[in-house]
């Protein structure tokens, strides 16, 4: 079955068929391989058909080769470059902000609170 085909070879192909957990490539007229849905690219793949169709010439790596069960794994994502890592963007610097006294809000709290603390003595 695999007689010229090896682990670690990289292999051009071609798309026959789409699952939602893979592709299905063949290596040439007699052998065919999986492409697991992992193996596609870098990054999450939500929907394979976003980046395979049947028919699509696509350069694989042969990942395992298992005689007994005539299952060859493949992965695209192992014959492209990782995608650099971006710097992570900077949080805007705090602006300060200068809140006026008579602005609503806390100041009623403020307010409340002198009171309380009056009371609160009172009682004691």
């Amino acid at each position: 079955m695999t007689d010229k085909i090896e682990v670690g070879q990289i292999i051009d192909g071609k798309v026959t068929g789409i699952q939602p957990y893979g592709a299905f490539v063949a290596l040439n007229d007699e052998v065919q391989g999986l492409v697991h849905i992992s193996e596609v690219t870098h990054g999450f793949v939500k929907d394979i058909n976003e980046h395979l169709s049947v028919g699509d010439e696509v350069k694989v790596k042969v990942l395992n080769i298992d005689e007994s069960k005539n299952k060859i794994s493949l992965s695209i994502r192992a014959t492209e470059e990782p995608p650099k890592k971006q710097a992570k963007p900077q949080a805007p610097a705090k602006q300060s902000v200068k809140l006026e006294e008579n602005t609503s809000g806390f100041n009623t709290l403020k307010e409340k609170l002198e009171e309380w603390i009056e009371q609160s003595e009172f009682k004691n």
